[in-house]
């Protein structure tokens, strides 16, 4: 066996469905690239369109399937919704999955 063992703890289905959840709602450049933003904490929309340089419905598209999966939640101030994630489990997944990638050839 090559590559150090790693435990995993044992998980019960709807764990292993919700963690399907999570890799199929960040199995999108653009969804990992605001969860780097919102990594840095809350964000209004218009911080993320100028950030991500997409256009709004694009970044609301990309923020409503991130929401679906649990991964991300907003609260309205005024006329402005802004985002954030549910915790930071979510941010290192994706900073290990990057330095993962940056270490294979």
């Amino acid at each position: 066996m090559r590559g150090p063992q790693v435990s995993i703890t044992e998980a019960d289905p709807a764990a292993l469905e919700r963690t399907t959840e999570m890799f199929r709602a960040l199995s999108n450049p653009t969804r990992v690239a605001i969860v780097r933003e919102l990594a840095g904490g809350e964000r209004a929309v218009h911080e993320l369109v100028d950030a991500l340089e997409l256009a709004q419905p694009r970044v609301s598209e990309h923020l409503a399937t991130l929401r679906a999966a649990r991964l991300v939640e907003r609260h309205r101030k005024g006329r402005s919704v802004s985002y954030f994630l549910v915790d930071n489990h979510v941010a290192h997944i994706v900073e290990d999955a990057i330095v993962h990638a940056s270490e294979v050839d």
